[in-house]
């Protein structure tokens, strides 16, 4: 894996870029490496078939480096937050613009823009010891990094409230019980795990998989007329594409599809 000063690092595995995040707090090295680095995924092209998310070390990510913002406050506090619309926000976008499905592995602490973080991603893999939280009304603040969406769809509006307003933490096991996270594994072995999902997603119909992904990103407020509208489209596309008559093929004849995304 190539080795970053802004503490990120980024690499192919078998048609998997893995970005991996080398400190848990989101200075703004880090943010800025973790941008370039997502961005990197679509300058690979063809060559990145899925994404993995994940961390170095016991934490996945603590959030906002508190200590950088702390003297932002007192050198120039007007400007203090221009990063959320400058770097929070490109990189939550950025994320959400990827048409390859991405997994997140998560080790320890997931909180604040850490989890906004980790819902961008389409799969989320997590160790036992895993915890979660919100965590910015705890310092006085609302949300960012399009958590207030993307938590109220993952668990609900009901608990994303309590969740957001009490900022209590939760564990794996809730976090799988809710619906947030697609799979709980040992302490340790996330990472693991998540690559072997990236790596069978990597191996799938990618076309098939970016239609899910926007299929699913529309259908929130959208009505029953449109849902039936946009998979009629979705199939009608992806019924030209060689994937699907290879597949096709492939069911009749009793042998296993080979999917090459076009």
């Amino acid at each position: 894996m190539s080795a970053s000063p802004d503490g990120v690092g980024y690499r192919l595995d078998a048609g998997v870029a893995i970005i991996e995040l080398r400190r848990p707090a989101l200075d703004v090295a880090l943010r800025g490496g973790l941008l370039a680095a997502v961005r990197q995924v679509g300058g690979d092209g063809e060559h990145v078939r899925a994404v993995l998310l994940t961390a170095q070390g016991k934490h996945f990510c603590v959030g906002q480096d508190l200590k950088e913002h702390a003297r932002a406050l007192e050198a120039e506090p007007e400007s203090a937050f221009a990063c959320v619309r400058d770097e929070y926000n490109p990189l939550v976008e950025a994320l959400h613009a990827l048409t390859q499905p991405v997994v997140v592995a998560v080790e320890g602490a997931c909180v604040g823009a850490g989890l906004g973080l980790a819902l961008c991603a389409d799969v989320r893999v997590a160790a036992e010891g895993a915890r979660f939280a919100t965590a910015f009304t705890g310092i006085g603040l609302a949300a960012d990094s399009g958590l207030s969406g993307a938590l109220a769809q993952a668990v609900g509006p009901s608990r994303a409230a309590g969740l957001m307003l009490l900022g209590d933490r939760f564990g794996a096991e809730e976090a799988e019980r809710w619906g947030m996270v697609h799979r709980v594994v040992p302490d340790g072995a996330a990472a693991a795990e998540g690559l072997a999902l990236a790596k069978r997603l990597a191996a799938g119909p990618t076309v098939a998989y970016a239609e899910v992904k926007a299929l699913l990103r529309d259908a929130p407020g959208a009505s029953l007329a449109t849902v039936l509208e946009r998979e009629a489209a979705a199939q009608e596309r992806l019924g030209a594409t060689r994937d699907h008559r290879a597949a096709v093929e492939a069911f009749l004849a009793r042998v296993e599809p080979s999917f090459e995304g076009r």
